[in-house]
């Protein structure tokens, strides 16, 4: 349920979200600050608690407070200090991300960077005038290189579908979505990675929870996203160490 003042909400909501896409365009891996995103705040680790990454682009962003809430005095739910972009960012960055102490769990999704269409200045453009960013084979070659890097880590690894490409929506094609998802799913059922499917959770409801012609979520659309990734990490929780 949207609170009293929704139409407030949904206004900024879809303010943002073309705040983000104008800055995703520009770079996907530009260092943002706490200041123009509350999810890229530097946790402090309660201690005792597990620690738990999540890897994504904004639209993980836009749940992971959702999910630090929903997990509050169970874990330190801790994510990069940046848009995770595409799995070609991921290859690179993954090592840097993950930094020097321990992970539990490790909750983590790209897509939407991949399937997405851009011009040779890096801008969004439709599939007629641009490249897509990664084709599936190059999807799936990334995908595997960065499962292996994460499992060095020893940590419970979750890999997130990637959700609906709505029609209309910048630089990507109605439900492209689905062929990578069907390559994700079949790459991660071979390396025995356990799936949180995002993308069955929005798609019952994508026109409540979904902004038009967008990709991205309304404040509900988010909840409801944090709901599903708190549900998925939680069963893999060790116990609390106090």
């Amino acid at each position: 349920m949207f609170p009293k003042n929704r139409y407030r909400w949904i206004f900024l909501a879809v303010a943002l979200a073309l705040v983000v896409d104008a800055a995703e365009a520009a770079s996907d891996v530009e260092l943002a600050t706490a200041n123009s995103d509350p999810s890229l705040k530097e946790v402090e680790d309660i201690p005792g608690l597990p620690r738990v990454l999540l890897i994504g682009d904004s639209i993980s962003m836009g749940y992971t407070q959702a999910v630090r809430n929903r997990l509050k005095d169970k874990a330190n739910v801790h994510r990069p200090q940046q848009n995770g972009g595409d799995t070609a960012t991921g290859v690179k960055m993954i090592e840097k991300w993950l930094g020097a102490r321990p992970w539990d769990v490790i909750h983590f999704n790209f897509g939407l960077h991949d399937l997405k269409y851009l011009d040779e200045n890096g801008n969004y453009v439709p599939p007629d005038q641009g490249r897509q960013v990664a084709s599936l084979e190059q999807y799936e070659r990334n995908l595997r290189t960065i499962v292996a890097l994460l499992r060095r880590t020893g940590a419970k690894l979750i890999f997130a579908t990637t959700t609906p490409v709505p029609a209309g929506s910048k630089g990507r094609v109605k439900d492209d979505e689905l062929r990578y998802n069907e390559v994700a799913l079949r790459v991660m059922a071979e390396l025995g990675v356990p799936i949180d499917d995002l993308h069955a959770v929005v798609a019952p409801e994508q026109g409540l929870l979904q902004l038009p012609k967008n990709v991205h979520f309304t404040p509900a659309g988010y909840e409801r996203l944090g709901d599903a990734v708190a549900a998925s990490i939680a069963p893999l929780l060790p116990s609390p160490l106090r």
